[in-house]
């Protein structure tokens, strides 16, 4: 005789749900006819685009539950490395997504448009609760929307779950991931000196003035080259260049000292090939990509959708095409961008002090 066969096995259906999963592309309770293929390839394209955002999600709380640490140790900084890299690959896939979208006409997608009614992508939570994650404030919305208030309202309609809308309140409730990057680049040894050394004050303020400094003395440079060449006068030039140097210097240094946030941050960018700072240098890299790969994931969408519906209004009622241009302007972590016009080339930057602090002692 055979033996009997097992009271339970785990099969690849079961383990991921297949059975309920796949009875979630046939739109919402009643809704008839059934999708036609055009409208189910829609479906199932932006519920990918949910599954995915709840994985985004997962990877930047983890990270950011990491980062809010009073202190963040050296093995933890790969660590939250790894949760931005991956959410930086997922936004890739997503943009490339949006050409799976394209297989669409604009008459194959107007054929069942109307069937959306005034549901919008604008009213996905995930997206909305990922943009609050990261550090998106309101005043730099278009419009300066206040998500939290809008999924309140949507919540009281009884088209957000409690669950849903608990969780958001949460992570508003919470520092975001920019919140907790500008921290811990306050945190950051310049010249060897940590903010809770008594004389830290005195060695950022003089770190930042020698930088500016040698900015000014790279601008010299700039200037008669660009006369020398031609390529104009000094009284077109020196403006330009001089404008530069205030900038950084309003950049750095605000009505009460030194932002020690953004000197941390110039000091990691510009002596970025030393030992303790390459972990660092690594971390702040990868949240320029992950905006960077967010921003083409939006730019990707706006271009979809103008291909899709020109300049119509939006489904929910938005300016379509105008609203998501304008969210490829959104910049969430501005002094990781505007700090690169600050920098000079290394053979202008400053003699570093206390080199053996960084892992190797200057010749």
């Amino acid at each position: 005789m055979g033996q009997d066969a097992p009271a339970f096995r785990m099969t690849y259906g079961g383990y991921l749900q297949l059975d309920s999963l796949l009875e979630l592309q046939s739109g919402p309770k009643g809704y008839a006819p059934a999708p036609s293929n055009d409208e189910l390839h829609f479906i199932v394209v932006h519920q990918t685009f949910e599954l995915w955002f709840k994985q985004i999600l997962r990877e930047l709380k983890e990270a950011r539950d990491l980062m809010t640490s009073e202190r963040v140790q050296e093995s933890t900084v790969p660590v939250i490395v790894h949760h931005l890299e991956r959410v930086s690959e997922i936004f890739r896939l997503l943009a490339n997504q949006w050409k799976v979208m394209e297989t669409l006409t604009p008459q194959d997608f107007l054929a069942f448009r109307d069937r959306l009614g005034t549901s919008s992508g604008f009213e996905s939570w995930q997206m909305r609760e990922m943009e609050v994650l990261l550090g998106l404030e309101n005043e730099q919305r278009m419009g300066g929307m206040d998500p939290l208030a809008h999924m309140e309202k949507l919540a009281g309609e009884g088209k957000v779950s409690p669950a849903a809308l608990a969780d958001f309140h949460e992570t508003h409730s919470l520092p975001s991931l920019n919140d907790a990057l500008m921290s811990w680049l306050g945190r950051t040894p310049i010249h060897g000196s940590s903010p809770d050394a008594s004389d830290d004050a005195d060695v950022v303020l003089d770190y930042v003035n020698k930088h500016l400094e040698s900015m000014s003395q790279h601008g010299e440079t700039v200037i008669k080259h660009m006369i020398a060449i031609g390529h104009g006068d000094e009284a077109t030039i020196r403006p330009r260049i001089e404008a530069g140097v205030d900038g950084a210097r309003s950049f750095l240094i605000g009505e009460e000292g030194v932002h020690r946030s953004r000197a941390g941050l110039l000091f990691i960018e510009s002596y970025r090939d030393l030992p303790l700072l390459s972990w660092p240098r690594k971390l702040i890299d990868c949240f320029v990509e992950l905006e960077e790969s967010m921003l083409l994931f939006r730019t990707h969408h706006a271009r979809m959708v103008e291909r899709m519906i020109g300049r119509r209004m939006g489904t929910g009622g938005s300016s379509g095409v105008d609203y998501l241009d304008a969210t490829t302007k959104y910049r969430i972590f501005v002094d990781l961008w505007a700090v690169r016009t600050m920098l000079v080339k290394r053979d202008a930057l400053p003699s570093l002090e206390h080199a053996e602090f960084y892992g190797f002692s200057s010749s």
